[in-house]
């Protein structure tokens, strides 16, 4: 039976392929958005299925539901079979080229009768694209240059799908009996923004139950391998996971190991040596004479090797043995530490839930401050405001603050629109009404890089520009950002006093961990926001943390840890 991830992957191709036969955008996002929402779910469709409520998923209605019907009931949908007649299949793989759209793909498809990738890119090169309609040699240069961006992806897993996944396998397999830890290892654990497989840790003495409970994980299409100290499986959806078991002595040294990288590992390995010791996944041996010691925890490993315990985002091979030498490791920030969001979204654009709903949950998290920054007018596509409908909003905020009273602080703002000149989607008196206004680019982001720099530079520089929301655009894994120069952009960022934000959306998680250590290293404001468009999208902010901890941040780096009074009076010095 279908799981979720493949539901998605037929509506995420119905909707391609009816964008490139030309279908009203309607039509086309109706699949997208069930797409989206297949998912989000907390469970898996089936259930809802047999329960009879398909139509319960948001996004689903009646001709979505039919589809899924037919679907999990046969595994096939004939409305999928006649659409790649008419429009075939391998055209759906050229939408991932950045700057081709689908009227491009019509068009070369028909004129050329190609469908391959590979005849795409052979008839870029002997320019045979230039010369067609809206087309020219600029063009034809941008669809090869996007090929070989495309040939440098990986399939790596986006750390959305890995993260909850490898925490579902822990917890199941810490129910085992005699399993005393079990922990993530590899990327995974460093929270690299995407990972291969998943690397699984386990404490054991006897390690037969825990295989026999992983190679018996729902949703394992094969088993790869199974043995006494490690099996491999593959779920039904492509991804791949191992898991390691140790004895307890043995699970310090075995999980810093395992955790990496090459690089940190590599630099503990020598000063082991340097101390007469010979550091492995068991344990350390004496290099003269006799002698191991075992370590059950990390920080015993560490301590050994007289350093301070080093967190497993930083471990990247940069600064932090040489900090960890001395024990002037930074204080990573902390998710208890955000006391503010500063980017979400409501039903007034593309929010699935109502502001209430949004404010009582926040509420719940924690949270002291929240911000409704639904989308300006000019991205339809999400339902954006006009600024009557913002007055609205503005009204609709004030009476919801008067019902809650002190529990939370709520701001009216709006994630406005950066156009392709670089202008704003409103006018600078409007937005000065705002009380914070985050700037955003989602369209054009395929511009040379000197042009969509100096975009993005009009809007650091409007005094009325609060924060940058996901500076770079890019979406995990199939778009990379923009081709920006992030250097002259955080210089005016940081003589601008705007803030860049780091979306903790983990098909985002942009600024990554370079640039922001990079603009921390500039002066340059940091905020860390959900971009939640749901209740449950609060629960994503530990991505963004994650993120930050791996650029080194502290707390005083991140602005979302400011006090209610301090960020409005910052917010009231912006604009002055």
């Amino acid at each position: 039976m279908m799981n979720n991830r493949q539901l998605a992957d037929t509506f995420t191709l119905i909707g391609n392929l009816l964008e490139i036969k030309g279908e009203i955008i309607y039509k086309t996002l109706a699949y997208r958005k069930a797409s989206e929402s297949l998912m989000g779910l907390g469970r898996e469709a089936s259930e809802y299925w047999k329960d009879g409520k398909l139509e319960d998923i948001p996004g689903v209605g009646k001709a979505i539901a039919e589809k899924i019907d037919e679907l999990l009931k046969t595994g096939k949908l004939e409305f999928l079979e006649k659409l790649k007649k008419e429009v075939p299949e391998e055209l759906a793989g050229w939408l991932a080229v950045p700057g081709l759209g689908p009227k491009k793909i019509a068009m070369i498809w028909k004129a050329l009768n190609i469908t391959a990738l590979s005849d795409l890119e052979s008839a870029a090169k002997e320019g045979k694209l230039r010369d067609m309609p809206g087309m020219g040699a600029k063009s034809e240069s941008a669809i090869l240059e996007g090929i070989a961006s495309l040939a440098r992806r990986s399939g790596r897993i986006p750390l959305g799908r890995a993260y909850p996944l490898a925490q579902d396998i822990i917890k199941t397999l810490k129910k085992v009996k005699g399993v005393v830890d079990a922990e993530p290892a590899g990327s995974l654990r460093r929270m690299r923004s995407t990972v291969g497989d998943l690397d699984i840790l386990v404490a054991a003495k006897d390690s037969s139950a825990v295989m026999d409970a992983f190679t018996s994980l729902p949703g394992v299409s094969r088993v790869l391998g199974k043995g006494e100290t490690k099996s491999s499986i593959e779920f039904t959806d492509g991804v791949r996971a191992q898991v390691w078991v140790y004895p307890p002595r043995e699970f310090g040294t075995a999980l810093q190991y395992a955790t990496g990288s090459k690089d940190h590992n590599v630099a503990l390995r020598q000063i082991a040596l340097d101390k007469g010791l010979s550091l492995s996944d068991h344990s350390f041996k004496k290099m003269k004479g006799k002698g191991e010691i075992f370590c059950t925890t990390e920080e015993e490993v560490y301590k050994t090797l007289g350093l301070a315990w080093v967190p497993p985002e930083l471990r990247e091979g940069r600064d932090e043995v040489a900090l960890a030498k001395k024990n002037n490791l930074p204080k990573l920030i902390e998710v208890k530490d955000i006391k503010s969001n500063l980017h979400m979204h409501s039903t007034y654009s593309d929010g699935k839930s109502s502001m209430m709903d949004m404010a009582k949950a926040a509420i719940k998290r924690g949270l002291k401050v929240i911000v409704f920054s639904d989308h300006s007018v000019s991205l339809g596509v999400a339902n954006g405001l006009s600024i009557e409908r913002h007055k609205q909003q503005a009204a609709e905020i004030k009476k919801i603050q008067k019902e809650l009273g002190d529990k939370i602080l709520i701001l009216h703002s709006s994630e406005v629109e950066i156009k392709a000149d670089g202008s704003l989607d409103y006018p600078d008196e409007f937005l000065a009404s705002l009380d914070l206004v985050v700037a955003s680019l989602h369209s054009s982001l395929r511009q040379p890089r000197e042009k969509i720099t100096e975009r993005l530079l009009k809007a650091v520089n409007n005094p009325h520009v609060d924060i940058i929301g996901h500076p770079t655009g890019r979406e995990i894994p199939n778009r990379e950002g923009a081709d920006l120069d992030m250097e002259v952009i955080f210089q005016a960022a940081a003589r601008s006093g705007v803030a860049m934000e780091m979306s903790a959306s983990p098909y985002r998680l942009d600024l990554d961990d370079a640039h922001a250590r990079r603009a921390k290293e500039l002066g340059v404001l940091l905020s860390i926001n959900t971009d939640a468009h749901s209740e449950e999208e609060y629960d994503l902010l530990h991505y963004g943390v994650a993120i930050a901890r791996r650029a080194g941040l502290t707390k005083n780096d991140v602005i979302n840890t400011w006090s209610a009074d301090k960020l409005v009076k910052w917010l009231k010095k912006r604009g002055k």
